[in-house]
């Protein structure tokens, strides 16, 4: 059954159904290699090729969108730094090919991690224009003081670039709650260091409107629709 272009970008997890109605007025999405600037315009979703910025969307059997507890001692990247190293792959059927993770976390960091087939949609989540906040659970040995408390918060220079946290905050001895707008690379580790804190643990606990709720260690599941649309909208 044919359905309107805009229903079907946004079903597939590619954006909210507004947005994807700017991106077609646009012109920057074609239909079997040409351009619709018809909102109006209905398509088979089952047969006809999508591409947004000459970038392909998945068909619905195709895509596939995780949610993974990464354990410690894992590599986000494809390929093996050395012969015994873990990658986080290697937690996902061998079925579940072409798969990459959206973004990373170093390989001592645990918690939320998304991992797909769909290179528009880790590219939706990883731009800085949609605002996607994370957050993090931060273990320290020691009691956490105002003095240290006010020296994360109001962030320091990295690289030339200033990295303020949106949000810190005490929720016991010994253990802070910090979200952030844009992740750099190993920021959180820097503020901690920064204020003189011995890191214990480092756990990245929800993205935008995903919770790691209580997913196991070395878990993962399929995001629905919904969450997807929710996430990016």
């Amino acid at each position: 059954m044919k359905q309107r272009i805009a229903k079907i970008l946004a079903s597939r997890g590619a954006g909210s159904r507004r947005k994807m109605e700017a991106l077609v007025l646009e012109g920057r999405v074609k239909v079997n290699g040409r351009s619709v600037v018809d909102l109006a315009f209905r398509l088979n979703p089952s047969h006809d090729g999508i591409t947004i910025d000459d970038k392909p969307l998945p068909l619905p059997s195709e895509r596939k969108i995780f949610l993974l507890n990464k354990p410690k001692g894992y590599h986000c990247t494809s390929k093996r730094p050395h012969p015994n190293a873990k990658l986080v792959l290697d937690l996902f059927k061998r079925s579940e090919d072409h798969l990459f993770t959206v973004g990373r976390l170093d390989k001592e960091t645990s918690g939320l991690l998304l991992v797909t087939n769909d290179g528009q949609f880790a590219h939706n989540v990883a731009h800085p224009s949609m605002g996607i906040t994370k957050e993090y659970l931060v273990k320290v040995a020691g009691e956490i003081g105002p003095v240290q408390l006010q020296q994360i918060s109001a962030g320091m220079m990295i690289d030339g670039i200033k990295i303020t946290p949106l949000k810190v905050k005490k929720v016991r001895r010994g253990t802070l709650k910090i979200l952030l707008n844009e992740g750099r690379k190993r920021e959180i580790r820097h503020l901690i260091a920064h204020a003189e804190l011995p890191l214990k643990e480092l756990i990245r606990i929800r993205i935008g409107s995903l919770h790691l709720g209580s997913l196991p260690q070395g878990a993962y599941r399929s995001l629905s629709n919904q969450e997807i649309n929710e996430l990016i909208q």
